[in-house]
């Protein structure tokens, strides 16, 4: 079976943006791809990855919260989906070293992320500089072919290709290789990322670690206040609706959140509110749209225990550790550590 591997941070609340354009994709994928057989799905947390930056709240918490938004979003989880924590699975940790062994300076410190994290600061800790060396090993451990991810982090995956590449070309075929980014742009069925826009400065992506309250929609918000958020998002002097990221990305973005949310073709949405010139019509709708929307998935994460969730990490770490120690254990002997 081939393997399709994803994760989502469990470092604070999701966004509206996280939501839309990271975890409800996945989900849909996941869901089309595990109900056939040559296809698994893992779907673990990277709690070792959240510790390279500051958590807000309590990490434990975090990781709960996160595994609920994957089943309340509507991830079905049958014999083909693992959930799992990363630090349940010490073969991660392990196989880091060993690859860090193969990685060099030159490669991960041409990171864009690490490069925009360390710039203009005296110093970062290692774990910014190691984090792309510690997804391989995420990744090369259950031999993943597919790796849904976002476009800030396809400079990864062609580092994770290239040291299973050199790995291999020294000790023989050990690891499954990666298929290339296009590929796995391919395999998502998306020409793009999608990128859900700051709702007070649409010229920048949401983020939750923006200050500004108003300018992000969290997955806990009131539905009535994420309500207002939208309505006091910022616009433009046009006076005509059009889909223009690079010109009206405020209007854009309201477009392309009443698309996603709805699940209604952009293009129809596009099509449907063409020329309108009351901005404010356009803000009640999607307005309505997100509120119902948060409605629903708030009402679907209520109803999820954690005693659910338990269960199924428990039955996933026993399969991560399986294939992972398997794995370690065929680097370990070409390594001679064994």
């Amino acid at each position: 079976m081939k393997t399709i591997l994803t994760g989502i941070r469990a470092n604070s609340v999701l966004t509206l943006g996280n939501y839309l354009g990271a975890l409800l994709p996945m989900v849909r994928l996941a869901n089309k791809y595990s109900d056939n057989d040559e296809y698994q799905v893992n779907i673990f947390v990277p709690d070792l990855h959240s510790i390279i930056s500051e958590v807000d709240g309590d990490l434990q918490e975090n990781i709960i919260r996160t595994l609920k938004y994957w089943l309340a979003a509507g991830l079905s989880v049958g014999q083909n989906v693992h959930t799992y924590r990363q630090s349940y699975v010490p073969a991660h940790s392990e196989l880091c070293w060993i690859l860090n062994c193969t990685a060099t300076m030159g490669e991960t410190s041409r990171m864009t992320q690490f490069k925009e994290k360390s710039e203009g600061r005296d110093s970062v800790n290692v774990g910014i500089f190691d984090y792309p060396i510690l997804m391989a090993a995420d990744i090369l451990l259950y031999s993943a072919e597919y790796v849904p991810i976002g476009e800030d982090q396809f400079q990864h995956i062609e580092l994770a290709r290239n040291l299973a590449m050199r790995f291999n070309h020294k000790y023989g075929e050990v690891f499954t290789v990666p298929v290339s980014t296009a590929e796995q742009v391919k395999f998502m069925g998306v020409s793009e990322g999608i990128r859900i826009r700051d709702l007070l400065t649409p010229e920048k992506k949401m983020s939750k670690s923006t200050a500004a309250a108003g300018s992000k929609i969290m997955l806990d918000d009131n539905p009535e206040v994420a309500a207002k958020k939208i309505m006091s998002a910022t616009t433009d002097s046009f006076g005509k609706v059009k889909f223009d990221m690079w010109a009206q990305p405020g209007i854009s973005n309201l477009l392309l959140i009443e698309a996603l949310v709805t699940d209604t073709p952009l293009q129809t949405v596009i099509s449907t509110w063409a020329g309108e010139t009351r901005y404010g019509e356009l803000k009640k709708k999607v307005a309505a749209s997100v509120s119902q929307m948060l409605s629903e998935f708030q009402e679907r994460l209520a109803k999820i225990s954690d005693e659910e969730v338990f269960l199924l990490l428990g039955m996933g770490e026993d399969y991560a550790n399986e294939v992972a120690s398997a794995k370690l254990l065929e680097v370990q002997k070409v390594v001679h550590l064994r």
